[in-house]
């Protein structure tokens, strides 16, 4: 059979065409098998980066973050993204930039409007994403965010106070402080204060207001006996769940104090190094890390929920409280605030941490478990501080109240 010279060239065409095809869909095939079998995220990464990878894989939306599914202004949204912060510092990668900026370009308007955020609430929990702003207003000179951070700052000025000054946890929550407080809002306003101190006219007072509010929790939570600090405290008395002689709530919660190391160790950033008060913050970090040296867990190296109690029935040994003390030990360390051997009771943690509650999916996906969803006090239904109510509350993994403050240590000990 004779072929023309067109024909041939048809159907070498029809076979180049179908080879390739057949290449690619092999290309492919070995892609996917390939792919199957490298690691999302490699093991050979730093503990942050592994973490803060893990995160972002399970909240694409940093908006998101927190296992809501509308996008909304919280404090952990604010808490994992100041870990995201140092993870691009230390990496360079822009992902980790661009996840922090989606997170205020989903929520912060042009006027400085920032979307699911109600002032009138004043609710201390809802400035610590204010750090976020002052960071992005610094890289990118964008107007909206010096603005929103402005909206943050007037909720500060007028908090509602108690008789001596110290700012309620919220306007629900009347007369009283809680120790989740302090590193809510010191730290943005301390870093607020120092960033605008040229075009401030009461940079001197701002500072005394933040060192006032550290005072008050040392003089009216810190239990004489244990060195610790209780979770609350109510100025009027009034609540249930406060003492009738302190105002004291009853238990000593891991993840409490863990806020106030941070707040402690964060607002020594911004403070300026030659202010008369500041080695009193330095004092208070030393005397509660004293405290909580005598509870860590020989055994793990980690702290309990209810952190005096360890022997008694469903304590358990929690991970955001152990990541958050092991973060403000190992910071404070380096910054030269505490001695050689709170960096090696916050290695001790970190092993713990990693033996005990850190497992690794196949995909290279970290989590971090054993983790308090939530603790609080008053409110509706309501709960009363006790040791009950606190070894009883939900245990869930990968909530970002533990692992952001898992990557700050992650970073801290250069892991």
């Amino acid at each position: 059979m004779k072929f023309s010279s067109k024909v041939i060239c048809i159907l070498l065409n029809i076979f180049i065409i179908i080879s390739c095809k057949n290449n690619k869909n092999n290309d492919v095939a070995s892609r996917e098998q390939g792919a199957e079998q490298e690691l999302l995220i490699s093991k050979d990464m730093d503990w942050s980066v592994r973490m803060m990878l893990s995160e972002i894989e399970r909240f694409p939306e940093a908006s998101k973050l927190d296992f809501v599914d509308q996008a909304r202004w919280s404090y952990t949204n604010g808490l994992v993204l100041n870990a995201c912060e140092g993870v691009y510092k230390k990496t360079g990668r822009d992902i980790f930039y661009e996840y922090i900026y989606a997170y205020a370009n989903a929520l912060v308007e042009e006027d400085g409007t920032i979307k699911t955020y109600n002032k009138e609430k004043y609710n201390l929990d809802m400035i610590k994403s204010g750090d976020n702003l002052l960071y992005l207003y610094n890289e990118t000179g964008e107007e909206r965010f010096r603005l929103a951070s402005n909206k943050l700052m007037e909720q500060l000025k007028e908090q509602p106070r108690t008789p001596e000054g110290g700012f309620w946890h919220k306007k629900r929550y009347t007369q009283q402080m809680w120790l989740d407080g302090l590193y809510m809002a010191e730290p943005f306003y301390a870093h607020y204060t120092s960033i605008f101190s040229d075009s401030l006219n009461n940079v001197e007072e701002n500072y005394e207001d933040i060192i006032h509010q550290f005072e008050l929790i040392q003089k009216h939570a810190l239990d004489e006996e244990t060195g610790l600090l209780y979770h609350g405290w109510d100025s009027s008395k009034q609540q249930k769940w406060a003492d009738n002689e302190t105002g004291t709530s009853p238990n000593f919660w891991s993840r409490a104090m863990g806020w106030y190391s941070m707040a402690l160790v964060d607002v020594l950033d911004y403070l300026p190094e030659n202010h008369p008060e500041r080695e009193k913050l330095v004092t208070y970090l030393n005397d509660l890390g004293e405290a909580l040296l005598k509870y860590q867990d020989k055994e793990t190296g980690l702290w309990y929920q209810v952190v005096d109690q360890g022997d008694r029935q469903d304590n358990y040994l929690e991970a955001s409280g152990s990541s958050m003390f092991t973060y403000a030990f190992a910071k404070g360390y380096n910054q030269g605030y505490l001695p050689q051997k709170f960096e090696d009771a916050a290695q001790k943690a970190y092993e713990g941490i990693l033996n005990n509650l850190i497992t690794v999916e196949e995909s290279g996906i970290v989590n971090l478990n054993q983790v308090c969803a939530v603790a609080g006090l008053g409110g509706d239904p309501y709960r009363d501080g006790s040791y009950d109510y606190y070894v009883n509350e939900k245990i869930r993994s990968n909530d970002p109240k533990g692992t952001g403050p898992f990557i700050l240590a992650s970073l801290a000990l250069d892991r």
